[in-house]
C-alpha cells in the first residue's frame, strides 16, 4: 500500500476558462505527500510533495482531506482512454491501533 501525510486542510483554488473546449472549470488542489519506494521496492528516504485534485461535494464545495495519515485506495488507479494505466488519488484515513 501506497502511504500518504496530508500536513495542512487549505486547498488551492483554479479556475478560469479552458482553451480549447472554451468551457469554465474550477478545480480545487491539495497539497500531499507519498511515501514512495524504488525500483527495488526499497523505501525512499523522504516523502515526494505533489498536489491531487479534490472531489467536490453536492454544491460544489471541495471535499479537503483533514492532516494526517492517509493510504492510496485501490480504486485510485484505473484504465484511461488510451488503454494505459492511470492514477485519480483518493485517499483513506489510516486509523489508529488500539
Amino acid at each position: 500500500m501506497i502511504q500518504a501525510t496530508v500536513t495542512a486542510a487549505e486547498p488551492r483554488n483554479m479556475q478560469g476558462i479552458g482553451k480549447t473546449s472554451g468551457k469554465p472549470y474550477n478545480l480545487f488542489f491539495q497539497t500531499v505527500y507519498f511515501h514512495l519506494t524504488d525500483k527495488a521496492g526499497n523505501p525512499q528516504p523522504f516523502p515526494e510533495k505533489t498536489e491531487i485534485i479534490l472531489d467536490k461535494d453536492e454544491v460544489g464545495n471541495p471535499k479537503v482531506y483533514a492532516p494526517g495519515k492517509y493510504l492510496l485506495h485501490p480504486s485510485s488507479l484505473y484504465i484511461d482512454r488510451s488503454g494505459s494505466l492511470a492514477v485519480a488519488p483518493r485517499l483513506v484515513a489510516v486509523t489508529a491501533k488500539a
